[in-house]
C-alpha cells in the first residue's frame, strides 16, 4: 500500500508541532504519542493522508474547519472532536474565510484500534465534547510532558491518552442510547436470552417465538445491542460457567449441560476461546480450597 500525505504548513509562528520517539517497551504496553502539537491556520491550510499507521484525535478550540472521511464530509466546530484511522484516506482542511484553532493528536498502542472500532460501531461521528475543559487540560498535559520528558513521561502520557478515549466512548455511548429507542421485540429476545440460556436456542426458534422474520432479527439485535445472538448466547453460557467453577463442585461435563452445551470439547474450546485458559485451568486458579 503506497503511502500518501500532502498538506500545507499555513500555520501561525507560535503553532506547536512536537514529534515524539517512544521507547519499546511503550510501544509494546501503553498508548504513546508519535506526534502532537496545537495549531492556529489560515484559510490555505489542509492535510491529506492515507494508509498510515496512526490513530488521530482533533479538538477544535474555535473557527470551522472540515473532514472528509470514508466518502461522508463532516464540519468541524468549536469545542467538536474527531477520532478516526489514519490508513483511511482522510482530507482536512480549514473552512473558506476562516482561522481554525485546533489541538491534535497521533498516537498508537496494543489496544488503539480496538478504541476505535468500539468508537465507530454506531457509525462514524464528529463529537460534541460536553467536558471542554478534561479535553483542553489533557492536550496540554501532554504536550507539555514530551515537551519536557522525564521517566514518567510515558506512563503519564498514555494515561493521558487513554481520558480522552474513555470521554469519547462515553459520549458516543450517551448519544446512541438516547438516539435509539431498543424496540420490544429485541428486549424479548434479550429476556428470552438471559431467562432461557441453559436450553437448546436457535435463530429459527428466537425468531418463530417473538413473530419476526430471523433474517430482520439477526440484523436489528445487532444493531441494537453490538453484538449477534449467538454470541450474547455464547457470552450468557460462558459467564454462568464461570461462576459454576468458582463456586460449585460440578464436573466439566456437568457444568457443560448446565450450560446448555452438549459437547463437551465444544464448550472447552469456546471457554478457551474467550478466557485464553481451559475450564480446568480457570477453577485452578479461581476456586477457593474449602
Amino acid at each position: 500500500m503506497d503511502y500518501l500525505e500532502r498538506y500545507s504548513n499555513s500555520w501561525s509562528e507560535d503553532s506547536i508541532r512536537l514529534i515524539v520517539t517512544s521507547g519499546s517497551f511503550a510501544k509494546a504496553t501503553y498508548f504513546y504519542v508519535q506526534e502532537t502539537g496545537y495549531f492556529k491556520t489560515d484559510d490555505s491550510y489542509f492535510t491529506e493522508r492515507q494508509n498510515l499507521n496512526s490513530f488521530l484525535i482533533i479538538y477544535t478550540i474555535s473557527g470551522r474547519g472540515s473532514l472528509t472521511y470514508d466518502g461522508e464530509t463532516y464540519e468541524l466546530t468549536k469545542e467538536s472532536c474527531f477520532f478516526i484511522n489514519c490508513m483511511k484516506h482522510h482530507f482536512y482542511r480549514t473552512s473558506p474565510g476562516e482561522h481554525w484553532e485546533f489541538f491534535w493528536l497521533h498516537f498508537n498502542g496494543r489496544s488503539a484500534l480496538g478504541y476505535y472500532e468500539e468508537f465507530i460501531k454506531n457509525g462514524f461521528q464528529i463529537v460534541p465534547v460536553q467536558d471542554t475543559f478534561l479535553f483542553e487540560s489533557n492536550f496540554r498535559r501532554i504536550l507539555a510532558i514530551n515537551q519536557r520528558r522525564s521517566v514518567s513521561t510515558e506512563i503519564l502520557t498514555s494515561s493521558l491518552i487513554t481520558n480522552l478515549l474513555t470521554e469519547l466512548l462515553i459520549q458516543t455511548m450517551t448519544f446512541h442510547t438516547q438516539r435509539l429507542l431498543i424496540p420490544d421485540y429485541v428486549k424479548k429476545t434479550l429476556e428470552e436470552l438471559d431467562h432461557n440460556f441453559r436450553s437448546h436456542l436457535s435463530l429459527d426458534n428466537l425468531a418463530a417465538l417473538i413473530g419476526v422474520s430471523k433474517f430482520h432479527l439477526s440484523k436489528e439485535f445487532k444493531k441494537y445491542t453490538g453484538t449477534t445472538i449467538n454470541e450474547y448466547l455464547i457470552t450468557t453460557r460462558i459467564s454462568y460457567a464461570k461462576e459454576l467453577l468458582k463456586y460449585s463442585s460440578m464436573s466439566v461435563n456437568e457444568i457443560a449441560y448446565e450450560c446448555g452445551i452438549s459437547n463437551i470439547s465444544h464448550f472447552i474450546n469456546l471457554f478457551k476461546a474467550r478466557e485464553g485458559i481451559t475450564p480446568l485451568a480457570y477453577r485452578k486458579e479461581w476456586q477457593h480450597p474449602t
